[in-house]
Protein backbone atom coordinates (compact mmCIF):
# COMPACT_ATOMS: atom_id res chain seq x y z
CA UNK A 1 0.00 0.00 0.00
CA UNK A 2 1.74 3.70 -0.98
CA UNK A 3 1.26 5.79 2.04
CA UNK A 4 3.34 8.79 2.20
CA UNK A 5 4.29 10.23 5.55
CA UNK A 6 5.16 13.94 5.81
CA UNK A 7 5.40 16.63 8.67
CA UNK A 8 2.68 16.48 10.90
CA UNK A 9 -0.40 18.61 10.97
CA UNK A 10 -1.00 18.88 14.68
CA UNK A 11 1.67 18.22 17.27
CA UNK A 12 -0.79 18.88 20.24
CA UNK A 13 -2.36 15.10 19.40
CA UNK A 14 -1.97 12.95 22.26
CA UNK A 15 -1.73 8.81 21.98
CA UNK A 16 -3.04 6.57 23.79
CA UNK A 17 -0.39 4.31 24.85
CA UNK A 18 -1.94 1.90 27.76
CA UNK A 19 -4.78 1.63 30.36
CA UNK A 20 -4.21 1.07 33.39
CA UNK A 21 -6.21 -2.16 34.82
CA UNK A 22 -6.82 -3.79 38.12
CA UNK A 23 -4.21 -3.98 41.12
CA UNK A 24 -2.11 -6.50 41.50
CA UNK A 25 -1.08 -7.65 44.94
CA UNK A 26 -1.16 -5.52 47.86
CA UNK A 27 2.16 -4.22 47.24
CA UNK A 28 0.87 -1.47 44.98
CA UNK A 29 1.54 -2.80 41.60
CA UNK A 30 -1.28 -2.57 38.63
CA UNK A 31 -1.70 -4.40 35.24
CA UNK A 32 -1.51 -2.08 32.54
CA UNK A 33 -2.87 -2.99 28.88
CA UNK A 34 0.14 -1.48 26.74
CA UNK A 35 -1.10 -0.90 23.12
CA UNK A 36 2.60 -0.47 21.73
CA UNK A 37 4.00 -2.75 19.42
CA UNK A 38 6.60 -4.40 22.13
CA UNK A 39 4.56 -4.35 25.49
CA UNK A 40 7.99 -3.44 27.64
CA UNK A 41 8.39 -0.04 25.30
CA UNK A 42 6.03 1.68 27.25
CA UNK A 43 8.87 2.38 29.80
CA UNK A 44 10.43 4.02 27.18
CA UNK A 45 8.50 7.08 27.21
CA UNK A 46 9.04 8.33 30.52
CA UNK A 47 6.58 10.03 32.54
CA UNK A 48 2.69 9.25 31.04
CA UNK A 49 0.16 11.88 31.02
CA UNK A 50 -3.34 10.49 31.62
CA UNK A 51 -6.81 11.37 31.14
CA UNK A 52 -7.14 12.69 35.20
CA UNK A 53 -6.23 16.24 34.92
CA UNK A 54 -2.99 16.83 36.86
CA UNK A 55 -1.95 13.38 37.14
CA UNK A 56 0.92 11.66 35.60
CA UNK A 57 2.23 8.37 35.79
CA UNK A 58 5.98 7.54 36.12
CA UNK A 59 6.84 3.32 35.50
CA UNK A 60 9.24 2.26 37.91
CA UNK A 61 9.81 -1.20 36.84
CA UNK A 62 7.75 -3.73 34.98
CA UNK A 63 7.64 -7.18 33.94
CA UNK A 64 5.28 -8.33 30.59
CA UNK A 65 3.30 -11.62 31.57
CA UNK A 66 0.89 -13.27 29.28
CA UNK A 67 -1.81 -10.18 27.84
CA UNK A 68 -0.75 -7.31 30.21
CA UNK A 69 2.33 -5.19 31.70
CA UNK A 70 2.84 -5.59 35.89
CA UNK A 71 3.96 -2.34 36.82
CA UNK A 72 5.13 -1.00 39.68
CA UNK A 73 4.17 3.15 39.75
CA UNK A 74 6.54 5.79 41.31
CA UNK A 75 4.79 7.07 44.53
CA UNK A 76 2.47 4.39 44.37
CA UNK A 77 3.18 1.59 47.64
CA UNK A 78 -0.37 -0.06 48.61
CA UNK A 79 -3.28 -1.78 46.64
CA UNK A 80 -5.59 1.02 48.00
CA UNK A 81 -3.95 3.28 46.09
CA UNK A 82 -3.10 1.08 43.09
CA UNK A 83 -7.07 0.26 43.34
CA UNK A 84 -7.64 3.97 42.54
CA UNK A 85 -6.03 3.96 39.49
CA UNK A 86 -7.79 1.05 37.59
CA UNK A 87 -9.19 2.45 34.27
CA UNK A 88 -7.00 5.32 33.91
CA UNK A 89 -5.49 5.77 30.89
CA UNK A 90 -1.75 6.73 30.15
CA UNK A 91 -0.52 8.53 27.07
CA UNK A 92 2.20 10.12 25.30
CA UNK A 93 2.38 13.75 23.15
CA UNK A 94 2.96 12.87 19.27
CA UNK A 95 5.92 14.84 19.21
CA UNK A 96 7.61 12.43 21.44
CA UNK A 97 7.17 9.56 19.61
CA UNK A 98 9.71 8.52 16.41
CA UNK A 99 8.82 9.33 13.41
CA UNK A 100 7.69 6.10 11.06
CA UNK A 101 10.43 4.01 10.36
CA UNK A 102 9.27 3.22 6.44
CA UNK A 103 7.17 5.13 4.37
CA UNK A 104 3.86 2.83 4.99
CA UNK A 105 4.16 2.90 8.54
CA UNK A 106 1.97 5.70 10.37
CA UNK A 107 0.34 6.50 13.76
CA UNK A 108 -3.31 6.05 13.91
CA UNK A 109 -3.49 9.49 15.38
CA UNK A 110 -2.15 10.96 12.36
CA UNK A 111 -5.30 10.35 10.14
CA UNK A 112 -7.54 11.62 12.42
CA UNK A 113 -9.47 14.33 11.01
CA UNK A 114 -7.58 13.41 7.74
CA UNK A 115 -10.23 13.95 4.61
CA UNK A 116 -11.94 10.71 3.10
CA UNK A 117 -12.14 10.77 -0.46
CA UNK A 118 -13.40 8.10 -2.81
CA UNK A 119 -10.97 6.78 -5.75
CA UNK A 120 -12.49 9.22 -7.91
CA UNK A 121 -11.98 12.36 -6.13
CA UNK A 122 -15.33 13.16 -4.37
CA UNK A 123 -15.30 13.69 -0.80
CA UNK A 124 -16.58 11.48 1.34
CA UNK A 125 -15.99 12.96 4.71
CA UNK A 126 -13.72 13.11 7.50
CA UNK A 127 -11.56 10.30 9.47
CA UNK A 128 -13.72 11.01 13.15
CA UNK A 129 -11.74 7.49 14.71
CA UNK A 130 -10.44 4.46 14.05
CA UNK A 131 -12.25 1.76 16.62
CA UNK A 132 -11.70 -1.61 16.81
CA UNK A 133 -13.69 -3.84 17.90
CA UNK A 134 -12.14 -6.99 17.85
CA UNK A 135 -11.81 -8.22 14.44
CA UNK A 136 -9.44 -5.34 13.01
CA UNK A 137 -9.18 -1.87 12.47
CA UNK A 138 -11.97 0.39 10.70
CA UNK A 139 -11.91 3.92 9.75
CA UNK A 140 -14.73 5.87 11.20
CA UNK A 141 -15.72 8.71 8.80
CA UNK A 142 -18.22 11.34 9.03
CA UNK A 143 -19.99 12.93 5.69
CA UNK A 144 -19.86 16.45 5.99
CA UNK A 145 -22.78 17.37 4.85
CA UNK A 146 -25.27 15.02 6.36
CA UNK A 147 -23.53 14.04 9.33
CA UNK A 148 -23.79 10.37 9.23
CA UNK A 149 -20.85 8.49 10.11
CA UNK A 150 -19.88 5.32 8.29
CA UNK A 151 -17.60 2.56 9.45
CA UNK A 152 -14.91 0.89 6.84
CA UNK A 153 -12.78 -1.81 7.00
CA UNK A 154 -8.98 -0.13 7.53
CA UNK A 155 -7.60 -2.84 5.05
CA UNK A 156 -5.31 -2.13 2.01
CA UNK A 157 -8.24 -3.39 -0.44
CA UNK A 158 -10.65 -0.27 0.88
CA UNK A 159 -8.16 1.67 2.00
CA UNK A 160 -5.40 1.48 -1.31
CA UNK A 161 -3.78 5.13 -0.29
CA UNK A 162 -2.99 7.54 2.36
CA UNK A 163 -1.68 11.05 2.23
CA UNK A 164 -0.76 12.15 5.47
CA UNK A 165 1.08 15.63 4.18
CA UNK A 166 -1.53 15.80 1.38
CA UNK A 167 -4.38 15.90 4.30
CA UNK A 168 -6.49 13.00 2.62
CA UNK A 169 -7.15 8.90 2.06
CA UNK A 170 -8.65 7.20 -0.69
CA UNK A 171 -11.43 4.62 -0.06
CA UNK A 172 -12.86 2.28 -2.52
CA UNK A 173 -16.03 1.42 -0.68
CA UNK A 174 -16.65 -2.43 -0.93
CA UNK A 175 -19.36 -3.61 -3.07
CA UNK A 176 -21.56 -4.91 -0.39
CA UNK A 177 -21.03 -0.97 1.62
CA UNK A 178 -22.20 1.65 -0.27
CA UNK A 179 -23.03 5.16 2.02
CA UNK A 180 -25.47 6.03 -0.15
CA UNK A 181 -27.48 3.07 0.08
CA UNK A 182 -30.01 2.24 3.24
CA UNK A 183 -30.02 -0.80 4.63
CA UNK A 184 -33.18 -2.92 3.70
CA UNK A 185 -35.25 -3.65 6.61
Amino acid sequence: MERSVGPMRDTSKRLLMGRIGAAHGITGEVRIQSFTEEPMALLDYGPLETNKPGLTIEIETARATTNVLVARLKDIKDRTAAEKLNGVELYVAREKLPPPDEDDDFYHADLIGLEARLTDGTALGQVLAIPNFGAGDLLEVRDARSGDTFLFPFTKAVVPEIHIAEGYLLIEVPVDADPGEEEPD
